[in-house]
């Protein structure tokens, strides 16, 4: 029996780095139903701290995916401690050799840092990082 996988990825603030995410990836990030938040506070399932007006819409604070119809699901979920180490797992974004540079170029114009340049034989990738200092690769 096989399974589906959720990438789970540790926020300060899960929603601006769900946007982050979904313009790097060119995803959606995926609709909260406000009218359901609100229900589920007004029948004290759920507080209000609970809750974000993010972009002028209700959301879960604790956290927001992104997807894309065919690959996994990307969750970001607040935690309450910064990244204070190297990622163990981190994604690779395969935009092609001709498209690395730009890539790397209008991701660090939004608020990624290059790490470095690596190479295996004639394949070459940039290590980056997202704005809150995860670890991707565009190759």
């Amino acid at each position: 029996m096989g399974y589906d996988i959720q990438i789970c990825i540790d926020a300060k603030d899960p929603h601006v780095l769900a946007d982050w995410w979904a313009d790097a990836l060119g995803w959606e990030v995926e609709p909260q139903d406000e009218d359901f938040i609100r229900d589920m506070v007004t029948k004290g399932h759920a507080s209000a701290e609970e809750t974000v007006t993010y972009n002028g819409k209700l959301r879960w604070k604790a956290g927001v995916a992104i997807s894309r119809p065919g690959s996994p699901r990307v969750l970001f979920q607040a935690v309450p401690e910064p990244k204070t180490v190297k990622n163990r797992v981190h994604l690779d974004v395969r935009v092609g050799p001709d498209n690395i540079d730009s890539e790397v170029a209008r991701l660090v114009a939004k608020g990624a840092t290059v790490l470095h340049k690596g190479q295996q034989g004639p394949y070459w990738w940039v290590t980056i990082t997202d704005p809150e200092g995860n670890e991707l690769c565009i190759s």
